[in-house]
């Protein structure tokens, strides 16, 4: 309900909501793929990285959101929002990822405890940042075409506007009828 009231829309919400299932993804396939179990560091884990993936998501799709409202086509807007944000999103995520090789290659005392936790975020959050990227613009334009209703003074997206000057009963340049 707060991402509701704060993007005014219903369905907008879900473009943000359906990045934590990539990251998850990711995050248990990392766990998978190294054989560990799923326990409380594990949780604690997802937990990490299901708040960072909402993070970048709200980040897109608030960038494609205001090029939208200020007139950009629908697919250019989706894309806007990754291209704009793309280059902070993959710095901090890729500074959060290296930052945690170290709990990933831990050695010693409760050292399992670490590599869990390390797995789990690096998996997940490399999945976020490679896979969820693109598919939040797709969810992003998904959802905006869903909810989308044809605004007054607004032309659909497919439709060209009409070219100015012509024998079509348009003003010209001027303003003068032809």
């Amino acid at each position: 309900l707060l991402m509701a009231a704060l993007y005014e829309s219903w369905t907008l919400p879900f473009a943000v909501l359906l990045a934590t299932p990539i990251a998850m993804f990711g995050a248990l396939g990392a766990l998978w793929l190294r054989r560990f179990e799923l326990d409380v560091f594990s949780q604690i884990g997802l937990l990490m990285v299901i708040g960072l993936a909402a993070k970048n998501a709200i980040l897109i799709v608030e960038f494609a959101k205001v090029a939208y409202e200020q007139g950009m086509p629908l697919v250019d807007a989706a894309l806007e929002g990754v291209r704009v944000r793309r280059r902070a999103l993959f710095m901090t995520s890729f500074a959060f990822i290296l930052g945690c090789v170290p709990l990933w290659i831990a050695a010693g005392a409760g050292a399992v405890g670490r590599q869990i936790l390390g797995t789990v975020v690096i998996g997940g959050m490399l999945t976020d940042t490679l896979i969820a990227s693109l598919f939040i613009s797709v969810s992003f334009y998904v959802s905006e075409r869903f909810r989308r209703e044809p605004e007054k003074g607004r032309l659909p997206d497919a439709v060209p506007a009409p070219i100015s000057g012509g024998t079509n009963g348009t003003a010209s340049a001027d303003g003068k009828q032809p």
